[in-house]
Parts: structure tokens; sequence; C-alpha cells
């Protein structure tokens, strides 16, 4: 099995990244207490007592480490660092005091736009199930762009309990690496950033593991969801992805929630922007499991999806589709005996 990405070890890059992000933890959470960036308890959080949450920023400082060591100058990186930059500087803001959800969504299109037109990073073709789509280049970067944004907010949206975002997270960086390691795909700058990712991802998760002690914030949440974009329309760029398929099973979790968050929001004709508290992991504590079992039962869905993924990508369909129509059976029992959509009645008790 090849262990060496761009003839670096694959162990050691996980190793650095892991203990440059682990130990920087640390001082985010003096920093985020110096500067205020703190999450205050309320009736929609979970969590009882005020947290720092600005340890994004060991996140992203690890991942600049990383490319440090590891990575190489291209135009693409290039637009990547910028973008990334101005995103996680946002977000740095925003944990401080909060931006209006506009602002936000516009500079999420600006830096979106600076990886599609300067980076040249969007889709050439989108193939979904065997069928190949030829469109116009504006039209697979203007795709390209709603991707990346999509990407952003759905993982800033599942970041609402302890572990739930860097494990998400980690699971699909995993699950690249598993892919590229099968199609012996190696060699390309999704398989190093990817890599890079998961050892600084990991290396704050186990601050964030249920009991938390830090939150990452948005300037990590929003973050994370860009490097998941990218990392995708890199996987396109140097066929890791066969398919548009994949990417949206492994993140089938986030994607799942979004929907239903707007769906909910829409019927109960409040702004999608506005935040409750009946997302997916919501509806499991009310189903009165514990944050870390709910978390596992989250982390356990995620990881049989990517295994649909992977399966997809060995060419066995038929177990890929028996997993997937299980899980999709148990996303729709979820949905029909949980408020994830809309309240249901109760029976009163005599």
């Amino acid at each position: 099995m090849n262990l060496v990405v761009n003839n670096y070890n694959i162990l050691e890059i996980l190793i650095i990244t892991y203990l440059v992000s682990f130990v920087l933890v640390f001082v985010t959470k003096k920093l985020a207490v110096h500067v205020n960036a703190l999450d205050m308890p309320n009736a929609r959080k979970v969590h009882k007592k005020p947290m720092p949450r600005l340890g994004g920023l060991a996140i992203y400082s690890a991942f600049l480490f990383g490319y440090i060591m590891y990575g190489s100058v291209t135009t693409q990186m290039i637009s990547i660092l910028i973008s990334s930059f101005i995103l996680v500087l946002l977000g740095v803001f925003d944990d401080i005091k909060p931006i209006s959800s506009k602002t936000k969504i516009l500079i999420h299109i600006i830096v979106a736009s600076i990886v599609v037109f300067y980076g040249k990073l969007y889709f050439s073709e989108i193939s979904i199930l065997g069928l190949k789509l030829f469109l116009p280049t504006w039209i697979n970067q203007i795709i390209a762009i709603f991707f990346i944004v999509g990407a952003i907010n759905a993982i800033n949206l599942i970041d609402g309990l302890d572990g739930l975002c860097a494990g998400i997270s980690s699971i699909y960086f995993i699950t690249i690496a598993i892919i590229a390691l099968i199609l012996n795909k190696m060699d390309g700058l999704d398989i190093i950033l990817c890599i890079i990712m998961l050892g600084s991802t990991l290396g704050f998760l186990t601050h964030n593991f249920p009991p938390a002690k830090v939150f990452m914030g948005d300037c990590g949440s929003t973050f994370l969801g860009f490097m998941i974009a990218v990392i995708s329309l890199l996987g396109f760029k140097g066929a890791t992805f066969t398919s548009l398929v994949i990417p949206i099973v492994i993140l089938a979790v986030p994607i799942f929630d979004t929907l239903f968050a707007i769906l909910r929001r829409l019927i109960h004709h409040k702004s999608i922007g506005e935040p409750d508290k009946n997302h997916l992991h919501h509806q499991l504590l009310k189903m009165k499991f514990s944050p870390k079992v709910t978390i596992l039962i989250i982390y356990g869905i995620d990881v049989l999806f990517s295994a649909v993924s992977i399966f997809y990508v060995l060419g066995d369909n038929q177990i890929a589709i028996i997993v997937y129509l299980i899980l999709m059976t148990l996303l729709l029992y979820i949905v029909a005996n949980t408020d994830i959509l809309y309240e249901k009645k109760r029976k009163s008790k005599k």
C-alpha cells in the first residue's frame, strides 16, 4: 500500500499537523477569552456555560503550517490561500461580534469566485450515475460557486453539538484518502490537502469531543466547509472523483440536515438564516440520547454513507445500493418520528 504523497509519508504529515493543531488550541482558548469571543448558553444551545469559540484558528494555523512544510506553490493554491484567509478573518469577526447573514453570504460568494475564476477550479463536466453533462464553461463556474457556498453553509449549520462538525469533516477527509488509495491517485493537490486537513481537524477534535473544552466557531466551521468543497473540486480535476455522486453521498448528513432546515423554516414562514433547535442532533437529544451517544450515532450514519461511496468506487454497486436504501429508510424514519420538518402532535398524558 502506497502511504506516500508528494514524496512525504502520510503518517508524518498526520502526526505533525495533529500536534500543531492540538497545541495551538490552548493558545486560541486564551485568545478567545481575551477578545470575548465566547459562545454564551441560551435556550437554543446545548452547552450550559460560556465556551471559547476561536478553536478554528488552530485548525487553520495547522493547515498553513502543513502547507508550508509539504505543499507547493501553484495558482490554484494561491487562490485557496487568499480565499481561506478572507473566510477565516470573516469568521473571527463574526465570532467576536455577529455579522449579518446577508453580508456573510456575499463574502462567501466572493471567496468562492476567487477560487473559481482566479484559481480556475470548477467542474469541467458533471457526471451522475453514468450520465455526463457537458455544459458551457460559465454554467459550470456558476455551479461551482453554488457548490462552494453551499458546502460552507452546510458544514456551518451542523456545528451545533460537541464534536459534530469536526467529526463529520474528519470522516470526509478519511474517506477521500481511502478512495485515493484505492484508485492509486496519491500525487494530487487534493490528497495532500486532504491529509493536512485530517491531521489539523483531528488535533482540534481531541479538545472538542464531548464534553468539549472549546468550540471552533464560524472561523472553523466555514473554513472546513470551504476546504471540503475545494478538495472535492480538485478531486474532479485530478480524476480522484469519477462522479458527483461520491462527494454528495459522503456529505449526505450535512446535506440532509441543511435541506430539512431550509424546508422547516419555509414551512413556518421564517427566514432561512434564522437559527432553531430542530436539527438532526437536536432530534436525537430529544429522544433521550446523551450528547456523546448522539454524536456516535451521527458518526455511524456518516461512516455508512461514506462506505456507500467507497463501494461505488470499487464498482460493487449492489452493496452500495443496499446500504444506501437502508440509510435512507433510517433517515425517513427519523423525519416521520421527530420534529425535524414540522412539529408532531403529542398525545397528552392522562
